[in-house]
């Protein structure tokens, strides 16, 4: 039976361990100063230009993005609620257009 190993992305910023740590070397020199954002910079031999470990909230190969992520659960509920209503409209319309029409027709009939 194969072990299946899990990723974990607080393995390598609390510990340093890892992909990167596994199959790289921390950088050194000129190339320390590569990753942005207090992102822990890896020299892959297999590639050109060096690797970076991203901190928490940052994305990007030098870690220059910083992701925002907004959860709520109201955003969700403001959601659902807005769609009830235009539902509702929308069948509140329908239903008007059938009331007004079928009036004009039975108008139209009497005479």
């Amino acid at each position: 039976m194969v072990q299946q190993r899990t990723w974990d992305p607080t393995e390598f910023r609390e510990e340093g361990k890892g992909l990167m740590a596994e199959h790289g070397d921390p950088c050194g020199g000129a190339e320390a100063s590569f990753c942005m954002n207090g992102a822990t910079c890896y020299k892959i031999p297999s590639a050109s230009t060096p690797s970076c470990l991203c901190a928490e909230n940052y994305s990007g190969s030098r870690c220059e993005k910083f992701q925002l992520f907004i959860s709520s659960p109201e955003s969700t509920e403001n959601g659902l609620i807005v769609a009830v209503v235009i539902t509702a409209l929308l069948i509140f319309v329908v239903l008007a257009v059938i009331i007004f029409y079928s009036c004009k027709y039975k108008i139209w009939r009497q005479k």
